[in-house]
């Protein structure tokens, strides 16, 4: 079993990451993204890193085989939102759900392939996980279902950032996110905000 400093679920093509990977590159990273274009700049980026390990499946409540929906790279520039490479879904309306005046998405700017979704304990098992010292988690709405599967007492995890903002549905939070809320809570962590979007969940109570 290894320790990891880092594990991001949803790691985009990574560069976002860049302060986070400049403070565990001595430590053992695992970054899991499942959108083929992120995924291959991924793994040409961190080639030559023996510490970093990229994962291509879809982290999800069950294992399962299944469809999963993410924006169109010819599509990106058109759309005028470098972030809407980062909007991959098991869920389709998801995507078309951030349409806006100034995002105009449309069917046709969605690709779908089958890919196979894991559990969090199967990714563990996939990278003999000990430990994580910060897990990151950005998947789209799908946290919930992550955080709720999540044996908080097999895993040793000290911190985990969560984006929150689609807990309840695209752009909404409520009974979903009062409710792991509670559930972190009682597993130990302390929550705050880090900005209007994140949420950072510490271990404060060790068993």
């Amino acid at each position: 079993m290894k320790k990891f400093g880092l594990v991001v679920i949803g790691a985009h093509f990574g560069v976002w990451l860049n302060d986070e990977l400049t403070r565990f590159d001595k430590e053992n990273i695992l970054l899991v993204e499942p959108v083929p274009y992120n995924y291959k700049k991924l793994k040409e980026k961190f080639i030559k890193s023996s510490n970093i390990h990229i994962c291509t499946n879809a982290i999800f409540s069950e294992n399962k085989i299944s469809k999963f929906y993410y924006v169109n790279e010819k599509s990106i520039s058109k759309l005028g939102k470098h972030w809407a490479s980062g909007i991959g879904s098991f869920n389709k309306n998801h995507i078309l759900d951030h349409r806006t005046k100034r995002f105009k998405i449309e069917d046709e700017d969605i690709d779908e392939i089958e890919i196979e979704f894991i559990t969090f304990d199967g990714l563990i098992e996939k990278f003999e996980i000990e430990s994580i010292d910060k897990l990151q988690i950005d998947v789209e709405g799908a946290e919930y279902e992550i955080l709720k599967s999540i044996n908080y007492k097999k895993t040793d995890i000290n911190s985990i950032q969560f984006e929150s903002k689609h807990f309840d549905g695209t752009f909404k939070e409520g009974d979903k996110l009062i409710e792991i809320k509670k559930k972190l809570l009682n597993e130990g962590y302390t929550l705050s905000k880090v900005d209007n979007e994140n949420i950072l969940a510490k271990k404060t109570i060790f068993d």
